[in-house]
This record gives C-alpha cells, sequence and structure tokens, in this order.
C-alpha cells in the first residue's frame, strides 16, 4: 500500500503547483491588459509599432513580477527557518521544564514518604 502521508504531501504540491501556474496566467492576462491599456490612447502608433511597445511592456511586467514573487519566495523560506528555529528552542524549554517539575515533584514524593515512615 502506499503511503498516506507521502500521498498527501504530493497532492499538496501538485495543488501548489496548480495554484502557481494559474496565479501566473492571471499575471500574464492583467500584464497583457495593461499594455493594451496603456497603448490605447496612442491611436497614431503604426499596429507594428503598438505591438512592440506592447511586447516589451509585457516583458517589463512580467520580470518585476517575477522578481517580486522571488523576494517573497526568499522572505517566506527565511521566515519558515526562523520559526522552525524558534519553535525547536521552544520545545526544549517545554521538555526541559516538564523534566525540572518531574524531578521536583518527585523529590518532595520521596521526601515525603520517608518523612511518613
Amino acid at each position: 500500500m502506499s503511503d498516506p502521508a507521502g500521498r498527501e504531501a504530493e497532492d499538496a504540491r501538485l495543488g501548489n503547483e496548480v495554484e502557481g501556474y494559474l496565479l501566473w496566467q492571471a499575471t500574464i492576462a492583467v500584464a497583457e491588459q495593461r499594455a493594451r491599456d496603456f497603448t490605447g490612447p496612442m491611436d497614431w502608433l503604426t499596429t507594428a509599432q503598438r505591438e512592440e511597445i506592447e511586447r516589451h511592456y509585457i516583458a517589463d511586467s512580467l520580470h518585476r513580477a517575477r522578481q517580486d514573487l522571488e523576494r517573497v519566495a526568499a522572505r517566506c523560506r527565511s521566515l519558515r527557518t526562523e520559526y522552525e528555529q524558534r519553535y525547536q528552542t521552544l520545545r526544549l524549554r517545554c521538555v526541559a521544564c516538564t523534566l525540572a517539575a518531574a524531578a521536583c515533584l518527585t523529590s518532595v514524593t520521596t521526601a515525603a514518604l520517608s518523612l511518613a515512615r
């Protein structure tokens, strides 16, 4: 049988890829629309000039969008590392406090039993 956790991880990865693809396609559509809106009032342009300006506008928009996404992804990775380190520290503190409390409880119980005898 297949590992359910592995299957869930694969499904999540696939879902993230589909979501990323759809996001990028939406970004392309927005860039194309903004390029058309930009060249729209320029009625003196020839068709070739209009297409070239739109192509450059779209390329620039997508380049900037990619840079933004890469910055966001880098920040997410940075935060994930930071939170994992904080979680590890917190977990170690909790274990240490639990062990200390258990040691104190054992000492108190042992002392109480020895006094009761």
